[in-house]
């Protein structure tokens, strides 16, 4: 009985994982071809940005209307998780037939943002039904799929040899999350839904007004300052050294090493989940964002340098910045009433996200100003933030609920 139990769990949590990595390579399958749309079309760098922010616009977009109307916590999960994708995979896939520059593929931009919102939520809200004692490896593994996810634009990129036929990883991607919508429904969950609260738009307040979910969700956000600004630009940081560099094939090397950087936060995500279901949340995501946050202020240093130094700390940089990442959620899945999780989730991505829109937009001006030597420093000031406030939740008699009483 036991044996058949973990056998069903862990079919659905690793199906569940691939629906993941499938459906949200839409994120960065756009901006992972800029160098190529520079190259051909001449893109500015704001309108670089927006291929970026765009996307994390449309997702606070639709993660506030999800918590406004506690979406997430009324219609069927795996309903709104399949929904949400075509309808993303569909708006990506009709970038390929508009202008790049042209406002138009803003909106689609912004429409895949919107939609993301039903992704991964959702499959938060899922991968919490199977847990029992384990909610941070599980968690990681779900945050691991996400950053594998968004690391997989960049590999696709590497199929065109020519460096130009930029469409080709737009409409891969789109299939991959086309895919994810037909294995969805064959996700079991672990447990029956609790029944959603009666419709009250003040519950999205709950997680500003209760002191220990409160303090995760700074956390959080302190996380959020530094990750998708770093996720955004590591590509075009490197693909700027490796030319300062002469590199032989520099736009290959960044290509290949902006997707290691971001996908061996995959393997950071899953082994934080072990660590901290083990030793605790406040130490491990306290340890994860002194690391990111010293990788911020150094990686400039390398700039133009070694290209191999470059990637070792790239590296590093890519398994610390997201290592802390699932157990911010894991703090919020732990803390709230379970009637509630699912809202409470949308609420922290999406402030979450809001965040991340400033910075993704400052590196470049920063870049403008200081130069790509300075630039990413900047955004060690999340993390310091970010320790700050769990060092006061591990101080709070709630943080007891905590990976089984492991702060």
């Amino acid at each position: 009985m036991i044996s058949g139990y973990l056998t069903k769990k862990w079919r659905s949590v690793i199906l569940l994982a691939i629906c993941q990595v499938m459906a949200l390579s839409l994120w960065f399958s756009a901006t992972a071809v800029i160098p190529a749309l520079k190259a051909e079309f001449g893109l500015s760098g704001l309108q670089a940005s927006f291929f970026s922010s765009a996307v994390a616009i449309g997702f606070v977009v639709g993660t506030l209307i999800s918590a406004i109307f506690s979406l997430a916590d009324r219609i069927p999960p795996k309903l709104f998780f399949a929904t949400a994708t075509l309808i993303a995979a569909l708006a990506n896939a009709l970038i390929t037939l508009l202008d790049p520059t042209s406002f138009s593929v803003i909106f689609m931009r912004f429409i895949t943002g919107v939609c993301m919102a039903g992704i991964y939520p959702l499959g938060m809200k899922m991968v919490s039904t199977w847990a029992i004692r384990d909610t941070g490896l599980l968690v990681g593994l779900l945050v691991g799929a996400l950053t594998i996810g968004s690391a997989f634009p960049h590999i696709l990129n590497l199929l065109d040899t020519s460096g130009i036929d930029w469409k080709l990883t737009l409409i891969a991607s789109s299939l991959l999350a086309i895919g994810a919508c037909g294995l969805i429904p064959l996700v079991s969950l672990g447990s029956d839904m609790p029944k959603a609260p009666p419709f009250d738009p003040s519950l999205a307040f709950y997680a500003w007004q209760n002191k220990s979910l409160r303090l995760a969700n700074f956390g959080y956000f302190g996380h959020m300052w530094e990750l998708y600004a770093m996720w955004a630009w590591i590509g075009l940081f490197l693909f700027e050294s490796f030319r300062i560099n002469e590199l032989e094939n520099g736009q290959f090397y960044a290509s290949l090493g902006t997707f290691a950087t971001i996908a061996v936060g995959g393997v950071g995500s899953l082994i934080a989940g072990i660590a901290a279901d083990r030793v605790g949340r406040t130490t491990i995501t306290i340890l994860a964002m002194a690391v990111s946050g010293t990788c911020a202020v150094t990686v400039g240093f390398m700039f133009g340098g070694s290209p191999l130094l470059l990637i070792i700390i790239c590296l590093i940089w890519g398994i610390s910045i997201v290592a802390d990442s699932a157990q911010f959620s894991t703090c919020v899945i732990e803390l709230s009433p379970r009637n509630m999780i699912g809202t409470m989730l949308t609420i922290q991505t999406s402030i979450g996200f809001l965040i991340s829109l400033a910075t993704i937009h400052l590196v470049p001006l920063f870049v403008e100003t200081v130069s790509w030597r300075y630039a990413f420093a900047a955004l060690a000031i999340g993390p310091l933030l970010g320790v700050i406030a769990m060092i006061k939740l591990r101080a709070l008699p709630e943080s007891a609920s905590l990976a089984n009483g492991r702060r």
